[in-house]
């Protein structure tokens, strides 16, 4: 297969030595045909056995090997909004699970399962029955002792003067002076007692101690319900504000409070930084919130602290248990080096790595230490220098040491204004 290529090349030298070869074959066969001069025959069919070896080896210049193209940008530096990112779960601003204070059979569900109810609103009406008649009892009960109360009292008024004049024994004013005191304090016991029965019967008309939105409803009309049961009837949630939990290690809460007293976070007062929200579709929250750093223990087994940021909420656009992200802004970099992440590899000790085009075309490994990313590109603190060529595609092509060239021309300009989380 070699001397048939290089037939295509060089025609001349390959017509010589196929007339060589044809007048060698021919000697061979009217020597073998004749059969006279074995020896011959033999010698000549050597001759042509070297002269096929030796076709590949004469002095017809090699193939050269062609360049691999490989994309590459320019590297350069540019203007860097730094921030740190951190992950959380929002929670309600305030929690009120409804709970019957009293027994009795529940008569109505008054409000709409998924909806905004206000402070002292009525949801539940359970039988009153039976609470009503407490009432009464307690009030009849009130009005005996009353009654009782004012013939002691006369009685009492009465023996007072009299035991000025000696006119009754210090006994007699003493057991009548004691009665007196026994009445006031039956007047007391009832009254407390139709308090509690009024309390009692408020309780049949269950209202929401907070304003905010209320889920399912766990009992229908007609359930019994008792004092205190475990089950929540309903929950309701306050929304407006609401909360974003974020769990930090210690080492992270000390940084953010250090560029919290160095002026790199944006304040909104002393003990508090400016956040922005990014939600689960990662579109912007348009509000933004606060983060407070106060109210903080650390969680001994895992060694982390949650963080608290407030939000306002109007009209109900995070919900409780989301995931979050919230940003902090610390400051502006303007010479920050940021290149795509196409171009950044990991080695199998997880450094990162980058191969760069130099000025002889010749590819270099570099190894690399990254910052933050921003989107699909990451900020590069130390391996990379302004106006090198960076290799971000047909990576697979080369290899540290290898010659190359560029593909499509120059290289590109992948510098934009950036902002890193």
């Amino acid at each position: 297969m070699g001397c048939l290529a290089l037939v295509g090349k060089y025609s001349i030298i390959v017509f010589i030595r196929l007339g060589l070869q044809y007048q060698i074959i021919r000697r061979v066969e009217e020597n073998m045909r004749s059969n006279q001069n074995r020896l011959i025959g033999i010698s000549l069919l050597l001759m042509l056995i070297f002269t096929l070896l030796s076709c590949g080896k004469g002095s017809s210049p090699s193939a050269t090997k062609p360049l691999a193209a490989v994309g590459v940008i320019k590297v350069n530096s540019e203007q860097v909004t730094s921030t740190i990112e951190l992950a959380g779960r929002t929670s309600p601003f305030q929690v009120a699970e409804i709970r019957p204070q009293i027994s009795g059979i529940v008569l109505q569900r008054i409000f709409i399962e998924g909806s905004s109810v206000k402070e002292n609103e009525p949801l539940y009406q359970i039988d009153s029955a039976l609470y009503q008649a407490a009432v009464d009892q307690a009030i009849a009960a009130r009005d005996k002792v009353k009654a009782n109360l004012a013939t002691i009292k006369l009685k009492y008024e009465r023996y007072k003067e009299l035991i000025k004049i000696n006119a009754i024994s210090q006994q007699e004013f003493n057991d009548s002076e004691a009665a007196y005191q026994q009445a006031q304090a039956d007047l007391g016991s009832s009254e407390a007692a139709l308090q509690t029965a009024n309390i009692n019967l408020r309780f049949t008309r269950i209202t929401s101690p907070i304003s905010g939105k209320i889920g399912l409803s766990s009992v229908k009309r007609g359930a019994l319900v008792t004092a205190n049961q475990i089950q929540a009837l309903a929950t309701v949630q306050q929304l407006d504000p609401i909360y974003v939990d974020i769990v930090e290690p210690t080492s992270e809460l000390i940084r953010l409070k250090k560029a919290l007293e160095n002026g790199q976070l944006k304040r909104v007062d002393k003990n508090t930084a400016a956040v922005k929200l990014i939600l689960e579709d990662k579109s912007v929250y348009s509000l933004s919130g606060k983060l407070e750093f106060t109210d903080v223990s650390v969680d001994q087994s895992t060694g982390t602290v949650t963080l608290r940021a407030i939000f306002k909420n109007p009209h109900s656009d995070l919900l409780p248990g989301m995931f979050v992200r919230a940003i902090l802004e610390e400051g502006t970099n303007d010479a920050t080096i940021v290149v795509p992440q196409q171009g950044v590899t990991h080695d199998n000790r997880g450094k990162a790595t980058a191969l760069v085009l130099n000025q002889e075309n010749i590819v270099e490994l570099r190894v690399l230490e990254l910052g933050n990313a921003i989107g699909n590109k990451w900020i590069v603190k130390n391996g990379l220098k302004v106006g090198e060529n960076l290799i971000v595609d047909g990576l697979q092509k080369v290899r540290p040491g290898d010659k190359a060239q560029i593909s499509g021309g120059a290289p590109s300009d992948s510098s934009k204004p950036q902002t890193s989380p």
